[in-house]
């Protein structure tokens, strides 16, 4: 069961039925299952405080996910900052639902095992994110 959630923010414009059936096409093509995924929408002072508060990193982010997997099946929290998905848009020259939900993917990609803090991942999880973006 995917559920989304807004903390602190206005609750974005979120088909749920569609984002979750992309979300589950998205985890069959690694081989995984949908189990309890939470999506917490909030601002940039919440995600500063989970941040701070669970991972001891004093800095903004977009997205925040939290890795309950096991057995092939997904599961987590997801917390993303709309504040930083709407400033990162901007400056990126992005439009603003295909950055919104590149950062919804990015969370899933997360928990299905891709990284991007090592030397060649950032690369490889853009690509998974077009790719996952592409069935949209």
């Amino acid at each position: 069961m995917i559920t989304y959630n807004s903390y602190g923010t206005v609750m974005p414009e979120i088909n749920a039925i569609v984002t979750t059936a992309w979300i589950e096409r998205v985890a069959k093509r690694y081989g995984k299952r949908v189990g309890n995924i939470n999506y917490v929408f909030c601002s940039d002072e919440e995600i500063l405080e989970v941040n701070r508060k669970y991972l001891n990193h004093d800095y903004y982010t977009d997205i925040i996910t939290f890795d309950y997997c096991a057995h092939g099946i997904l599961s987590g929290d997801i917390y993303i900052s709309l504040d930083t998905v709407a400033s990162n848009a901007l400056e990126l020259k992005k439009n603003p639902d295909e950055e919104f939900h590149r950062v919804v993917i990015h969370g899933i990609l997360h928990l299905v095992g891709i990284n991007d803090k090592g030397p060649g991942e950032r690369e490889m999880m853009e690509a998974a994110e077009d790719d996952a973006l592409s069935i949209r």
